[in-house]
Parts: C-alpha cells; sequence; structure tokens
C-alpha cells in the first residue's frame, strides 16, 4: 500500500498531464457531436415552423406565426448544449413568446393539433387526447379541426372531447357524455351511440333543446360527409 502511494506521488505530474490530456480530447469530442447536433435541430426547427405554418390558416391563426427556438443552454449537457422552445406570435408585431404562455386555451388545442398533425409519422405516441380543440370556432374551421383529427386517428387512437356537431361527425365512432343525480350524488355516464342515435345526437348539438327536422337533415349531411 506505501508503495502505491510513493508511486503516486513521484508520477503525479505525469498522471495529472494525461488526465488533462483525456478531458482535453472529451471536450474536443464533445463540441463537435454538439455542433453537428445543434446544426441538425436549426435544420430540423426551419422544416416543421414551415410544415405548421401551412396548418394554421384553416384552423382560424392566419394571423398566427410560429417557430421553433433553438438556444444555447447554460450549462451543456447529455441532451447536447442547446434549449428547445415552441414560440408564437398571435398578433402582428407583438414579437414571439413562449407558446404555453401566449396561446389561449382554444389557441393551444389548435396549435397542438396543428403540430401533432405534422409529426404524427414521426410519433410513436399510440394515443392522442383532445380537449376542446374546437373552442372558439366553428362552422369550416371546426370542419377543419375535425378533418385534421380524422387524419391524425387512421394510424392510431384519437380522443376528442368536443361540442362541436363537425368535429363529432368526422369521428369513426362517437360517445356521449352525460351527468344526472341519482341518491344525492353527480354520476357521469358514457354511452356508445349507434347510428341512429348519432344523427339524433348531432341533431342535437346544432339545434339545442328542441330538435327540429331541418336539424336532423343538417345531421345526416354531416355524417354522410364525415
Amino acid at each position: 500500500r506505501l508503495r502505491l502511494q510513493l508511486d503516486e506521488i513521484e508520477h503525479s505530474d505525469g498522471a495529472l498531464a494525461a488526465a488533462l490530456e483525456a478531458e482535453s480530447r472529451a471536450r474536443a469530442a464533445y463540441e463537435d457531436v454538439a455542433s453537428r447536433l445543434t446544426a441538425k435541430r436549426e435544420a430540423a426547427a426551419k422544416k416543421l415552423a414551415r410544415a405548421v405554418a401551412g396548418e394554421l390558416a384553416p384552423l382560424k391563426l392566419e394571423k398566427a406565426r410560429f417557430r421553433v427556438a433553438v438556444a444555447p443552454r447554460a450549462e451543456p449537457g447529455a441532451q447536447g448544449r442547446d434549449d428547445i422552445a415552441f414560440e408564437i406570435e398571435t398578433n402582428p408585431g407583438a414579437g414571439f413568446g413562449p407558446l404555453n404562455r401566449i396561446a389561449s386555451g382554444g389557441e393551444m388545442a389548435r396549435f397542438a393539433l396543428a403540430i401533432s398533425v405534422v409529426l404524427a409519422g414521426a410519433s410513436s405516441c399510440g394515443t392522442l387526447v383532445f380537449d376542446e380543440a374546437d373552442m372558439g370556432v366553428g362552422g369550416a374551421v371546426a370542419a377543419a379541426v375535425g378533418e385534421r383529427l380524422a387524419r391524425l386517428g387512421r394510424d392510431r387512437q384519437v380522443l376528442a372531447i368536443t361540442h362541436s356537431p363537425q368535429v363529432a361527425a368526422a369521428a369513426t365512432r362517437q360517445l356521449r357524455v352525460s351527468k344526472a343525480e341519482a341518491g344525492g350524488e353527480i354520476v357521469a355516464s358514457v354511452d356508445m351511440l349507434g347510428q341512429k342515435a348519432r344523427k339524433e345526437e348531432i341533431a342535437r348539438m346544432l339545434a339545442g333543446a328542441n330538435v327540429t327536422r331541418e336539424a336532423r337533415a343538417a345531421a345526416g349531411r354531416l355524417l354522410a360527409g364525415a
């Protein structure tokens, strides 16, 4: 033990020099790999931003701009030396800011939908859940939301909570969620709707409490085009 300690003392300068050289080589290798990773991220960020931009106008976000910010991290690590953030500008001249801080609930859902549609082929996620992605929109925009949800549903399971008849009509299956009082408690129930019940439910979503013949005809047209 003493011989080993003495050997370490006598050759400490050489050991330190070797360690510093190894550190220098490792740092140079890290910088090379990190630089190439940053370049790939910046190229992918521009490609993703262009693809998402093409989805915004049909979702009534035509004035919004989306970008992927790639910025240096304070402390580089195993994931590289970049911080990645989704940023948006919802009004011209307002400036970009973090998506999760600037977007309203409805905007957030639609941005998430646009990003999911663009990245669908690259994602391994088997189930996607959207909570009122149609919030604050109707008509053609709601139909565009429904069409994109249906497109995502071709190769994965998509669950969408919606109050929009256009979105509901685009689904493969429709479930009705209702609440009722039973024994002094509120009980929620979920019912799978058959074709006839589904048409009636979409007509109710169109017309409200009093379902009219016109509403049923409109519901039939929505389902026929889904």
